[in-house]
């Protein structure tokens, strides 16, 4: 039997609570991931000059809002399961393989709604309209439907994430927030 990873864990949410008040550690664990990737990403391009494909994802400039706190929005007001965010790198994952792109600033925000609001249609049993996470995002309802359309063509329709690869992200998450908050020491030993 696998180990249940943290991550995975601390998505668990109690089912006498009637309302989440707060972001589950998890989710702001994988925002913290995401800012440090699009840190790493624009330093990257920056130092090699590597272009980014423009995609409708692309703003003209990035929002004010940090992913963390747009997490939090998305996360409050589209109240889609935890797991969605999970499913939602995933996605990403896969769409920038298909690509070759990186996340940025100025595609994060709106890949993070687009990739979010097709997870959990695909995962939950209830889910909002295309018009009301366009509103939760900040962008237009028809920008949000051309989004999920070259999203899911891009994903070439292939939204099924086995339990596998669900608990390996989870790991991965644990890992790359472990290693974040590791201290190196030398080890000495003490003489009796």
């Amino acid at each position: 039997m696998a180990i249940i990873s943290e991550a995975y864990k601390s998505f668990e949410v109690d089912a006498s609570e009637t309302c989440v008040s707060e972001t589950p550690l998890a989710l702001l664990n994988l925002s913290s991931i995401w800012e440090r990737s699009i840190l790493k990403n624009e330093k990257l391009l920056l130092s090699t000059r590597k272009s980014d494909p423009i995609t409708i994802f692309h703003g003209s400039e990035a929002p004010n809002l940090t992913i963390t706190q747009y997490m939090e929005r998305i996360f409050k007001y589209s109240q889609c399961s935890a797991s969605c965010f999970v499913i939602a790198q995933i996605y990403m994952d896969r769409f920038f393989q298909k690509i070759g792109g990186f996340l940025t600033s100025f595609n994060a925000h709106r890949l993070l709604i687009t990739s979010l609001m097709v997870a959990a249609k695909f995962v939950d049993d209830r889910y909002y309209s295309n018009a009301y996470y366009a509103k939760v995002g900040g962008v237009s309802t028809e920008e949000m439907n051309m989004m999920e359309i070259e999203f899911l063509f891009n994903l070439e329709f292939k939204l099924f994430v086995s339990r596998e690869v669900f608990l390996k992200y989870c790991e991965k998450i644990d890992k790359a927030v472990v290693g974040e908050y590791q201290i190196h020491r030398r080890i000495t030993r003490r003489a009796k």
